[in-house]
């Protein structure tokens, strides 16, 4: 044999109990990274979509309730508005598909609830998002001069919401939650906080077009 060629002994092949140990070292590498993951994603949620985030109330040039769920969303805006936060009530009616009686008696009611003190202006947005309803108060706020408004929708999307509006909108804005119950399944908030993120990284890619 040439001389300065190693001889291979048994110490230099990973006998089975070394490899398991690599694998079981793995697989701790794996499940702790796997925990950390499930920890951010449910600490991050609850942080940003499941504490309310709702501003201290002010007046507002108009008060915008968002599309989504006939929750009581509507007659909370034209309840604010009663209240003297601001005398125009812009609601979203994203709803045109929506032929059943209680959407199309609801609709017609909230946008014919205007008075000699409050206006209620009724559209459909375009796209059908929240980032459609932004663009549209952007229009209206550039056509009457608004720099601020009030807008209305569920708690868990009031962080989403405020971003788009951030990005479509140029006056202040003041997010309000619906006062309603919510489900408390895990369930539940699994989906919504899988949404918010998804919907979160679709706002920064799409951005606004003013």
């Amino acid at each position: 044999m040439p001389t300065g060629t190693p001889i291979p002994t048994t110490t230099d092949v990973p006998g089975p109990s070394t490899a398991r140990r690599r694998w079981r070292r793995a697989g701790l590498i794996v499940a702790v990274a796997a925990l950390v993951a499930t920890a951010a994603f449910y600490g991050l949620g609850y942080q940003l979509f499941y504490r309310d985030h709702s501003d201290p109330l002010r007046h507002a040039d108009a008060i915008v309730v968002l599309g989504g769920e006939h929750d009581g969303r509507e007659d909370y805006g034209l309840q604010l508005a009663r209240e003297g936060y601001a005398s125009t009530v812009v609601i979203s009616n994203p709803y045109l598909d929506d032929h059943s009686k209680s959407n199309t008696q609801l609709m017609q009611r909230v946008c014919s609830a205007g008075t000699d003190t409050i206006e209620v202006i009724c559209f459909d947005p375009d796209p059908s998002t929240t980032r459609g309803e932004a663009m549209k108060v952007q229009q209206l706020a550039e056509e009457r001069g608004w720099t601020s408004v009030i807008v209305v929708s569920w708690r868990y999307h009031l962080v989403r919401a405020r971003y788009i509006f951030g990005q479509c909108f140029d006056g202040d804005v003041v997010m309000r939650a619906v006062p309603r119950t919510y489900p408390s399944s895990f369930a539940f908030w699994s989906h919504v906080y899988a949404y918010q993120y998804g919907g979160l990284v679709k706002a920064a890619v799409l951005g606004c077009d003013k």
